[in-house]
């Protein structure tokens, strides 16, 4: 299969016409159908300026029309650029500015904000600005070459600018090719999908993994569990973050009857807490299969679809990954079962960073590896548990603290939804070990403390535990650990005063 990543799109178009691709609301899309607007749409695109290499900069609300949006710019041979729908204007400014884009896709509600960034230089239109003037004649595929850029995502930015991954042709081409072989994805397959289309998940993962095995999508515009519910009957797969399965648990509606259709829960984005694992699969027979993959890399690995899906780990490398452990500094390659950075090199790991070239080189080792920010090991049946990322890492004292492990003691906790764990100032220790905790029922964070210090080195055990009604999330259900980490600088401020 060519690394072009829209002739795997056409191959799919062309062998399932008549399957039904997507479903929304009562609308039914064909391949066929999907197909011929999206050559249509490429027309327009086309007349409006967009060429082979430019950037389309899209921020909409998750639709069918706004998926095809994406695949004409592939088809004109562009640049996608999806934006996340709770983006300020002076993040827009940003991405705008630096990615100079030769369009943006926007809501109506947005229309007036997007004729200000850029200098107002920018050419705007909506969803429905573009399927209300489509051309008859359909553009022909622009050819591109493996190695040119398909799409650039940038990442949240939790320190510096955000930086924008460029994602290649065989890059998105690869990863989905692996995945559909790995998943056992089929035409009969019906995926529900909740997730957004601003993502890697929703849009990389969930789309991809259907559109090249001619299976099926839901499109629902946000996570409902009754509307979730009641598809399952009829469907097989769903892709989710674990904030969706923690929803679902509570929903006494959930059943293993219910669940007996589905035969496959994946969840990424975020960890999955053991104690969900394992609820999950005493309520529904089902164990989810939980990967990790980033927006540079796409999926890195997965627990296996036949054999141990491991509460706590997310699986052996993916075929195709090659993954290590290194000391961060030295990049030396450290035995299994010590803790390091990981580091990955594959197929599917991206050309580097948007106009950084010096930022894109130290993310590299000399030999390609790609150094991931996400602190793990690998146990002796080659499964890679993460203990969170490099940033997070806690010196207390001078002595290493894994946010991860801390974590897992509180989320196995009946009276904790869920928690977070983070490192604040601290005038003796450097930093200190903080615990923030969504509690369920009566909240005692001295007994929590207390109980701790029986599965815990005391540098380990938080120094205090915070309650708080909800833990602050991004879009895709993670935890904000940096926002954390600013509320509670000062906690130990006063003690030093």
């Amino acid at each position: 299969m060519t690394g072009d990543l829209y002739s795997r799109f056409a191959a799919s178009f062309e062998a399932h016409a008549d399957r039904i691709f997507v479903e929304e609301d009562a609308r039914r899309w064909t391949y066929a159908e999907v197909e011929a607007a999206t050559g249509r749409l490429a027309s327009r695109l086309a007349a409006l300026g967009v060429l082979a290499g430019e950037r389309v900069l899209a921020q909409t609300d998750k639709s069918v029309e706004a998926l095809i949006v994406y695949f004409a710019t592939i088809r004109c041979g562009a640049i996608y650029l999806p934006l996340n729908i709770d983006y300020t204007e002076s993040e827009i400014e940003y991405f705008a500015t630096d990615a100079t884009p030769v369009l943006a896709v926007c809501r109506e509600t947005s229309r007036t904000l997007f004729g200000r960034v850029a200098g107002g230089r920018l050419k705007v239109t909506t969803v429905a600005e573009l399927f209300a003037q489509l051309p008859v004649e359909k553009l022909p595929p622009v050819p591109r070459a493996p190695d040119d850029i398909a799409a650039i995502l940038y990442t949240s930015g939790t320190t510096g600018k955000p930086k924008g991954a460029m994602l290649t042709q065989a890059n998105l081409a690869s990863n989905g090719e692996m995945l559909i072989d790995f998943w056992r994805f089929s035409p009969e397959d019906r995926l529900i999908h909740a997730l957004p289309i601003f993502h890697v998940h929703g849009l990389f993962v969930a789309v991809h993994c259907v559109l090249f095995s001619g299976a099926s999508i839901v499109f629902l515009p946000k996570f409902e569990a009754d509307k979730v519910l009641a598809l399952m009957p009829q469907s097989t797969v769903m892709m989710g973050v674990p904030t969706f399965y923690i929803r679902l648990l509570a929903d006494p509606a959930f059943t293993r009857e219910v669940a007996s259709h589905m035969r496959l829960f994946v969840s990424g984005s975020a960890p999955l807490s053991a104690d969900i694992h394992r609820a999950f699969e005493q309520r529904t027979g089902h164990r989810v299969l939980e990967r990790y993959g980033m927006t540079e890399t796409g999926m890195l690995t997965s627990n296996p679809y036949d054999g141990e899906r491991r509460a706590g780990f997310v699986g052996p490398p993916l075929p195709g990954v090659e993954l290590r452990v290194a000391e961060l500094e030295s990049g030396t390659v450290l035995p299994q079962g010590e803790v390091g950075i990981v580091e990955v090199r594959g197929a599917n790991v991206f050309k580097g960073y948007w106009q950084m070239p010096e930022k894109t080189a130290s993310e590299f080792r000399p030999d390609g590896y790609f150094i991931t920010g996400d602190m793990g090991f690998i146990d002796a049946d080659g499964y890679v548990q993460l203990v969170g990322r490099e940033k997070d890492l806690i010196i207390s004292g001078g002595l290493n603290v894994y946010p991860a492990e801390v974590e897992a003691l509180l989320d196995d906790r009946s009276d904790v939804a869920e928690a977070a764990v983070i490192g604040v100032p601290h005038p003796d220790f450097g930093e200190a070990v903080v615990a923030v905790v969504q509690p369920i029922g009566h909240f005692d964070g001295d007994a929590m403390r207390d109980a701790m210090r029986k599965d815990l080195a005391a540098f380990k055990v938080p120094k205090t535990i915070i309650a708080l009604d909800e833990l602050p999330r991004n879009t895709m259900g993670k935890i904000q650990k940096k926002l954390l980490r600013e509320r509670y600088a000062d906690l130990f401020a006063e003690a030093s005063a």
